[in-house]
């Protein structure tokens, strides 16, 4: 009998232990996903959905003002806001949605600090790496916040301690974690630049390019057995050696006059990216060439009638590129990788905008005016619905000029999608 209960025990135990790990392999730690890269490691979702939409696990109505995306780690949210006074750093429980610590780590920005005329609010990301919560607002205070409480371990301020400069639309890039590194793009003389996780001093920082920061996520990429640091000016792409700061490479096909949003997309030895303002699109060949040497050529560079992704990201799936393009008046549009070509659009109005992510074998698609999010299975041939929901109720709090920009995010089988002080959890459990 003994025996039997060890045997139950040890049984529930390993079952609970596979579970937990189970879920921590379906996280959604930082900005687009654990790759920053627009992809969910969730399983087992819904192929289709139900007329009214898949199922609400709970809401949650006071996030506050911001266009901050959500983030996924040991069955807790974690977002950014702000109200007229502070912006503040939220947990809530993944499970009902309920509130477990509210931190406030910076002044609120106002329109004296940036241009607020489409809307105000951080615009960041919460990157969860180990105990610790990596936070920037909307006017450039980096801060480490205890994962648990929530507790402020250390700030900087971006402009007033590193030369940094907010940029025209607010300091709006995800914090990059990299190893004991914390990367974030201040501008300015330090364009990029690296600190200690663990107290917030400086440790690295690009040499020899001084351009105003933009709004892209830094990305880590290597080539051969050099690492480097990939982001994004106004002059278009650019790269830095992780170790001496030296700039490796840079592309000026997406940059634009205006604003440099999306992330790129790094894949094998390949960069894809796109740009607003009539940048267009651009793929680039990458080359080791000596030690610490890269080259980079491009493959293509369009422009016109084809992805023109302003703000709402881009995924690559099996070779394709999905993702939205202001091309045409706005439309869905899916572009192969390799050749350039564009394979089909859609066009679904209201909507002149709108972000993705995907997650097995599926894309989510959330459009910025009427707070529908389609289910769409990956084709080269055409667009495939496979499912619609819509935002039981939009946010009252002026948007000014601007949209619906959160972008959604898969994560332990609940699609968690946000407008403003909005936040709404749906169970995608097949």
């Amino acid at each position: 009998m003994k025996y039997l209960l060890l045997v139950l025990l040890l049984t529930i135990s390993s079952q609970f232990h596979s579970a937990r790990m189970h879920a921590g392999d379906a996280d959604w730690p930082q900005w687009r996903g654990p790759n920053r890269d627009g992809h969910s490691p969730a399983k087992n979702l819904l192929r289709t959905w139900p007329e009214q939409g898949p199922k609400i696990k709970w809401s949650f109505a006071d996030a506050g003002i911001g266009y901050s995306t959500i983030t996924v780690v040991d069955d807790c949210v974690y977002t950014l806001g702000s109200n007229d006074n502070v912006c503040f750093a939220l947990c809530l429980n993944l499970q009902n949605g309920s509130l477990k610590w509210k931190t406030d780590f910076s002044r609120a920005g106002n329109r004296e600090d940036y241009n607020q005329g489409w809307g105000g609010g951080p615009r960041s990301t919460p990157t969860v790496n180990q105990n610790q919560v990596f936070v920037l607002s909307d006017i450039g205070v980096l801060a480490s916040l205890d994962k648990e409480t929530g507790n402020i371990q250390w700030k900087t301020d971006i402009t007033k301690d590193h030369g940094g400069r907010i940029p025209t639309w607010g300091y709006s890039e995800s914090p990059l974690v990299d190893g004991n590194r914390v990367v974030v793009t201040p501008g300015g003389e330090n364009f990029l630049l690296a600190v200690d996780r663990f107290t917030g001093k400086k440790v690295w920082h690009s040499r020899g390019y001084e351009e105003g920061a933009q709004y892209v996520s830094v990305m880590k990429g290597k080539v051969g057995n050099t690492n480097f640091y990939i982001s994004a000016s106004k002059a278009g792409l650019v790269a830095f050696d992780t170790e001496r700061g030296e700039r490796l490479f840079s592309d000026a096909a997406t940059g634009n006059p205006t604003a440099v949003i999306p992330t790129p997309i790094l894949h094998l030895q390949q960069i894809y990216h796109s740009s607003g303002y009539r940048a267009g699109n651009a793929l680039i060949n990458l080359a080791e060439t000596g030690k610490g040497s890269v080259t980079a050529d491009p493959v293509y560079h369009l422009t016109g009638k084809t992805m023109e992704n302003h703000h709402g990201g881009v995924v690559l799936v099996n070779g394709t590129i999905y993702g939205f393009s202001k091309a045409n008046g706005g439309v869905w549009m899916a572009q192969d990788l390799q050749s350039g070509e564009i394979l089909w659009e859609e066009k679904i109005r209201p909507n002149k905008s709108g972000s993705i992510c995907y997650a097995d074998e599926r894309l989510y698609c959330y459009n910025d005016k009427d707070g529908t999010v389609f289910l769409v299975e990956p084709s080269r041939s055409g667009w495939q619905q496979r499912g619609l929901l819509k935002l039981p109720k939009q946010t009252e709090i002026s948007r000014e000029k601007g949209a619906i920009w959160a972008h959604p995010v898969v994560a332990d089988q609940t699609l968690i999608i946000r407008d403003q002080d909005l936040i709404y959890a749906y169970d995608l459990v097949r």
